[in-house]
């Protein structure tokens, strides 16, 4: 027994002793419990530092991003500050701060990483570029282009010569010809960054005009050719003799008509088999993909070109048909640009030395650098967009944002230093000249080309005014400005309609109501005792031949910080062909009677009051109609959510609204549809299922009746005021239908005030033609509270379906009145900045929840 006994104790002791001396194994599985620091950096378990760096460079990514992006700087510019920040020339002055955070052993790792994502984003890159824009404006965008990749180069590769001279001696380089030298610092100078002027071009609104046409064709031509020239430096850079170069170039044409001709329409035929074209892109294609992307940037990396070339170049032979490009980059776009993008362009602020620059020749580089990248870039293409027939503002305009550098140039930038063609002096002195010139691009423009000279070169254009005094041309005057105090007071015959899918239908409701009426119509025109013509009524005619009401639809969608958000704005035009609520607005529109065009436009939520005011005044529209939110977001939703109704008056929306109601120089109305202020269940109580459907209930639901005759009766509480005086006349308008019928009520007062609100209640009332007179009736109230008793008038008025009989009830009401009112007692309550936006009137029916849709009424200026 004790020899067993030693001799597990002997085998113990043999096992435990290589532990005690050669240390642990494993890391302690209880992490910080056992005592382990996780800012220690271990090669055997490297995700601990990787999170610990990635998240400290988002979160000062982001810290950053939050002021620039109020001054409409691109999140480039603080990826690669916050690199900057987090490198050697500010917190790495620290004591132990990067030895703790990004020691050097782990710097690999997170290079590897980034490095994924860039290639995933010269994916993108590639997808982002559509040729087609190019083909279609090729003169003009091909002698620009030109013009801003010449001649900057050519002063490029004469600057290089001083910078060769200069810096050649600096550490970490390796023996270069001059010739290849010249090449990289000439690709550098003269390159643009396509993906940040789509960036710049949609936040300042220029995308469809000739101006932003004109640098989005420019700048896919200036990209693919700056790509090539790059891939061309790094063949010469990588080949050992110039024999090597050239073979690296041969192999690198040949695979790119291998993917040309034999991999795209592979890949084509495939999407369209598997229907991934029409239907979006599924995780298998997805999967498919990625999957050439990486072998093709695989290939390229393996001939002595960038792995970046690889990923590029199959993004661009990827099907553009129904959206597809823009579905694909929908999938991928958030991980690699919340994630791998911040990574590679910090490691370029890491990689930035701002100690380096401390002489005067450094510095004076920085200056020729930067000096050199922005005027010749401005000269070259603001000459070409000259002598293409541009004005001269225009073509500086075009030059200032051929100029902007960001990503693409940091990205050209990572690949010289990579291949020790750039020390980190000269790699410092290039991002401070990238920064500067990325900056100063967005703003610049913004003064060169601001709106109003939007507005007035277009008209020129047309030829509606003289280009110095700005007067409109004699044919053009029509003399709308001196008729623009009764304009408010005419009859509706342009109106614009903000389209919401949330509450389409009732829209689609009151808009049947503008529709042309039959032959049979009578005029209404509204003479006094004298026999002349009202001045309130002047222009309320409708005769059979009147042209019908022209009603243009126009949807806004959100622009995200997204790249397919702006490869969709790019592509606005075609998005407005085939959006289905434009589409159901157009067709429906037509069966209507109603004049309807439609488009659609896509911005930041922030300017969706004045991009509706601005369309407003562009097509002179005599009402603008505004549907209000089912769900308080400005978010288009197609099911409207369970607690909707508490919802409705959320502060995004009423302050959305009272933003527009602000504008002095439209009318405009607020819509509401009653659909969205039913009662919903208390807060404690569940959602109960009212019915349940087996497989045999499909086929014998019970389908709707056919509505034989679809009437519309419209309730007008009268109170005075210029937003009264509105609303009467745009009843007496709506009521020209055969299928409408209205009561208009006026509250009366004994108040001086009054007394014009009740002469033009009176002369109106006496003064309808039989025909319409005949479907309105006119009531006098004298009730002491007239906000509570028109509710009552209001809720007591609805008209109920009958067989055969839809009705449609409609509450029509001016906005701003001096009556007073309670709150109603109901569940839907109305907050008071919702009261304020609204009006006490329109407040307190939508408290009292009356089962009718309603329309508020603002009149402009003047109009009174």
């Amino acid at each position: 027994m004790s020899s067993v006994t030693s001799l597990l104790s002997a085998t113990a002791t043999s096992a435990a002793a290589p532990t005690s001396t050669g240390g642990n194994r494993a890391a302690p599985q209880g992490g910080v419990i056992e005592g382990a620091n996780p800012s220690v950096y271990n090669p055997k378990d490297p995700i601990t530092m990787f999170i610990i760096q990635a998240g400290l460079i988002i979160i000062v990514c982001h810290l950053l991003h939050w002021p620039l992006s109020k001054i409409r700087q691109p999140r480039v510019i603080a990826e690669v500050i916050g690199g900057i920040v987090l490198g050697p020339s500010v917190m790495g002055r620290i004591p132990g701060f990067r030895n703790a955070i990004f020691p050097t052993e782990s710097i690999p790792n997170l290079t590897l990483v980034a490095n994924v994502g860039l290639v995933l984003y010269l994916f993108l890159i590639g997808l982002e570029t559509d040729v087609r824009f190019l083909v279609s404006n090729w003169r003009i965008a091909t002698s620009v282009a030109f013009a801003g990749l010449a001649l900057p180069f050519a002063l490029g590769c004469a600057l290089a010569w001083g910078l060769y001279n200069q810096f050649s001696g600096d550490e970490g380089l390796v023996h270069i010809n001059f010739s290849v030298y010249m090449l990289f610092i000439g690709v550098a100078i003269a390159i643009t960054a396509f993906p940040v002027l789509c960036r710049i071009l949609t936040e300042l609104k220029l995308l469809d005009t000739k101006v932003g046409v004109i640098v989005l064709s420019a700048g896919v031509a200036n990209d693919v050719v700056g790509w090539i020239l790059l891939a061309l430096c790094v063949a010469l850079a990588n080949a050992g003799t110039g024999l090597s170069a050239l073979w690296i170039l041969l192999a690198c044409i040949g695979y790119m008509l291998f993917l040309l001709f034999a991999v795209k329409p592979t890949i084509t035929w495939l999407l369209r088999r598997s229907g991934n074209i029409e239907n979006g892109p599924s995780q298998g294609m997805i999967s498919l993909i990625l999957l050439i992307a990486l072998t093709s940037a695989f290939f390229t990396g393996i001939i002595g070109v960038h792995a970046i070339f690889g990923g590029f170049m199959v993004g661009l032979i990827l099907p553009r048909e129904n959206g597809f490009a823009i579905k694909v980059t929908e999938k991928l776009e958030d991980l690699i640009g919340a994630l791998f993008l911040p990574l590679y362009f910090t490691l370029s602020g890491l990689n930035t030395n701002l100690g380096l620059l401390n002489s005067g020749i450094t510095w004076g580089y920085v200056f020729a650098v930067t000096f050199t990248a922005f005027f010749t870039k401005v000269i070259g293409a603001t000459l070409a967009a000259k002598l293409n027939g541009m004005v001269w503002r225009e073509s500086f305009s075009i030059g200032a944002l051929m100029s902007c550098k960001g990503l693409v140039e940091l990205i050209v930038l990572n690949i010289g230093l990579q291949a020790k063609i750039l020390s980190t002096r000269t790699f410092t002195i290039f991002v401070v000249m990238a920064l500067l010139t990325t900056f100063v691009t967005t703003p610049l423009t913004s003064v060169l080309y601001p709106p109003w000279y939007q507005k007035k070169i277009e008209a020129w254009r047309r030829g509606e005014i003289d280009w110095d005094t700005g007067d409109l041309h004699p044919e053009y005057n029509t003399g709308n400005d001196t008729d623009s105090a009764k304009h408010a007071s005419t009859r509706v015959r342009r109106l614009l309609v903000y389209l919401r899918l949330d509450n389409m239908p009732a829209m689609l409701n009151l808009v049947s109501l503008f529709g042309k009426q039959s032959a049979s119509d009578n005029q209404y025109v509204a003479q006094d005792e004298k026999g002349g013509v009202h001045s309130e009524t002047a222009n309320l005619q409708a005769s059979p031949n009147s042209q019908a009401v022209r009603a243009h639809g126009f949807r806004l969608l959100h622009l995200t910080d997204r790249d397919s958000s702006v490869m969709t704005v790019s592509q606005v035009a075609e998005w407005s062909q085939n959006d289905p609520v434009v589409n159901i607005f157009r067709t429906v529109g037509q069966f209507l009677k109603v004049a309807v065009s439609g488009e659609v436009s896509i911005m930041p939520e922030a300017r969706f009051a004045e991009a509706l005011l601005s369309k407003s005044s562009d097509i002179s529209s005599d009402l603008l109609l505004v549907p209000w939110s089912e769900s308080g977001s400005l978010v288009d939703s197609q099911v409207s959510p369970a607690d909707g109704a508490a919802n409705k008056f959320a502060t995004a929306y009423t302050s959305f609204a009272k933003s527009i109601l602000a504008s002095s120089e439209h009318n405009i109305g607020l819509f509401f549809s009653h659909d969205g202020c039913r009662p919903t269940t208390s807060s404690g109580e569940k959602a109960k299922l009212m019915r349940t459907y087996s497989f045999s209930d499909i086929h014998h639901d019970i389908p709707s009746i056919p509505v034989t005759n679809k009437s519309h009766h419209i309730f007008m509480p009268y109170f005075g005021g210029r937003d009264d005086k509105l609303a009467l006349i745009l009843v007496l308008q709506l009521c020209e239908k055969q299928n409408a019928t209205a009561t208009v009520v006026h509250f009366a007062s004994s108040a001086e005030a009054d007394q014009d609100a009740s002469d033009f209640f009176g002369f109106i009332s006496t003064h309808v033609p039989a025909a319409t007179g005949s479907r309105v009736k006119f009531e006098v109230s004298s009730a002491s509270n007239p906000i509570e008793a028109a509710v009552s008038q209001a809720t007591s008025g609805i008209r109920v379906d009958s067989r055969g009989i839809a009705w449609h009830n409609l509450i029509v009401l001016g906005r701003r009145t001096s009556a007073l009112s309670k709150e109603g007692k109901n569940s839907v309550k109305v907050s008071t900045e919702a009261r304020e936006c609204l009006g006490s009137a329109a407040a307190a029916l939508i408290s009292s929840e009356v089962k009718a849709d309603m329309l508020v009424v603002q009149a402009k200026a003047g109009s009174a």
